[in-house]
């Protein structure tokens, strides 16, 4: 019976210093997991898929500007989710046209949320194709304000600036316009 007991405990012994081991190895595991998952979905490399929309605003040597701002606004993690989104995206020539170095100054630190407010007022939760616009609809865009659309023969409008190319993306749509939209 003695010979018994002691095979038991030494046993359970192994047994316990096995799993707590065991324990001891699976949060490693988990941190290497956990770590590699953080970049979010702008980080995500498929080369099957279609691109996000800041995949394509990024590949877009018409959209540099707009891109360094939604890095600025710290937007791009958001606008590579799954959306559907709509972006009324102007060109770089769209932001030349805004008085000098107010581009500049929007990208600074300290305006962040002037900066926001107006990337903001150029996205829609939702994907708007210009086909299912109709004259003098209005939009509540993401950070307030409302866009009016307007429709002359086969040109649609968004706030008076034409909507000059469409690209459909895996999470919504871009409106290429050649104004920035200023929220009233």
């Amino acid at each position: 019976m003695k010979k018994t007991i002691h095979l038991l405990l030494v046993a359970f012994l192994f047994t316990a210093f096995g799993c707590k081991k065991n324990s001891e190895a699976t949060p490693e595991t988990t941190t290497e997991n956990t770590e590699s998952t953080t970049s979010g979905q702008e980080a995500v490399v498929d080369e099957n898929s279609a691109p996000n929309i800041v995949q394509v605003a990024s590949g877009s040597k018409d959209h540099t500007t707009l891109v360094a701002a939604l890095k600025a606004a710290d937007l791009v993690r958001s606008l590579s989710n799954a959306g559907p989104f709509t972006v009324f995206a102007p060109t770089n020539a769209a932001f030349d046209k805004l008085p000098a170095g107010t581009v500049e100054g929007l990208l600074k630190p300290e305006k962040k949320g002037d900066l926001e407010n107006i990337l903001g007022y150029h996205t829609y939760v939702g994907t708007l194709k210009t086909e299912y616009m109709q004259d003098g609809q209005e939009f509540d865009m993401v950070y307030g304000g409302k866009v009016k659309i307007t429709k002359k023969g086969d040109k649609t409008f968004v706030n008076g600036s034409e909507i000059l190319a469409s690209i459909l993306t895996s999470n919504g749509i871009i409106h290429v316009i050649g104004d920035v939209l200023l929220p009233k």
